[in-house]
């Protein structure tokens, strides 16, 4: 993994801006995704946006927030930041009252402690290791809490893959990505880590100095 990149990979860009529009689909298992068997999906879906709903208000900001589809249930002041401009104009729709802004996630565009914590959904599983030590820096610079939202290890998958994405339009597009336990988020995220959401579809933890 030695070089390899993804949030500072254009073509990795490339591939989110032209997926914005059909983003949500993976989510609520429309399009491409309509005859994919995922037992139970849905169900954590609606698990996981009732535990971001009740999470207690806070100033957040959202990174790599996409489209917003779990980052508008978060309460409290949020600012959404993204690569995306398209996606950034899908989650501004979606933030009434709050902000998206197109940005670079691992060299954030805030004061230090600008924010009381920093959320993040399917971004930190894509990170090699030297994206993720300058991301979590970046990450403990601006917030004291840290709340990460991924996808759960499976006994049908490996640790970590290179995945071909097919886009609606027929473009392919290679990514990589990491799955998840609980145990893993606890030893990487460091001291004053719980785990939120352990599923088989999605994993959740926050860390922080209050935990």
């Amino acid at each position: 993994m030695v070089g390899m990149a993804f949030g500072t990979d254009p073509a990795i860009h490339a591939y989110y801006e032209a997926r914005a529009a059909e983003y949500d689909d993976w989510w609520t298992g429309g399009g491409r995704f309509v005859d994919r068997e995922r037992p139970g999906w849905s169900q954590e879906v609606d698990r996981l946006v009732t535990l971001v709903a009740t999470l207690p208000p806070a100033r957040t900001l959202d990174v790599a927030c996409g489209t917003a589809f779990l980052g508008r249930h978060l309460r409290g002041l949020i600012v959404g930041l993204d690569q995306s401009a398209s996606s950034v104009a899908i989650a501004q729709s979606r933030l009434p009252n709050g902000v998206a802004l197109v940005g670079d996630a691992l060299s954030l565009p805030f004061a230090a402690g600008s924010f009381q914590r920093v959320f993040t959904g399917h971004f930190y599983g894509h990170l090699p290791p030297a994206e993720r030590v300058r991301f979590l820096a970046e990450v403990r610079r601006v917030a004291r809490e840290l709340i990460v939202v991924d996808t759960a290890r499976r006994p049908d998958v490996e640790l970590e893959r290179w995945e071909t994405r097919v886009l609606d339009d027929g473009s392919e597009h290679r990514v990589f990505k990491r799955f998840l336990t609980g145990a893993q988020l606890l030893k990487e995220l460091g001291p004053g880590t719980e785990v939120l959401f352990g599923g088989s579809w999605f994993v959740a933890a926050a860390s922080g100095p209050s935990r």
